[in-house]
């Protein structure tokens, strides 16, 4: 359940995201409001993916270069991530579109950004 509901706030915060950052942009396979949802929800459950999965290892393998540069490469590291997603979206012929590397940075700290917030929100009390 909740990796649901991290899946439907990374989607929720993707759209926010292309609604604010012009470079970053996601393509549904029709133009119906269904597709349209339902591609938000898939390339978040990509991200949600490549994030655990590659973020991880690079995370873990990078650690000293996270310690010198302060956490700060952790913008470099997302971008990258983001762009990865771009590739793996474009396979599929829908998904995500990042016009470029420093789009990828800025769309992926937006991004990050907005999934803190609306986690803020939706994190049920510890009452």
């Amino acid at each position: 359940m909740r990796f649901i509901v991290k899946v439907v706030v990374v989607a929720v915060a993707l759209w926010l995201t292309t609604l604010l950052v012009s470079g970053v942009t996601v393509v549904p396979w029709e133009d119906t409001p269904v597709a349209t949802v339902l591609t938000y929800l898939l390339v978040a459950f990509i991200f949600g993916l490549v994030n655990a999965i590659v973020g991880t290892f690079i995370r873990i393998v990078a650690f000293p270069i996270y310690v010198i540069t302060l956490g700060l490469i952790s913008f470099i590291v997302n971008g990258l991530l983001l762009l990865l997603v771009d590739w793996i979206s474009d396979l599929m012929g829908f998904g995500l579109r990042v016009e470029s590397f420093w789009w990828g940075v800025l769309g992926a700290l937006v991004l990050g950004l907005f999934s803190w917030l609306i986690g803020l929100i939706v994190r049920p009390s510890k009452d």
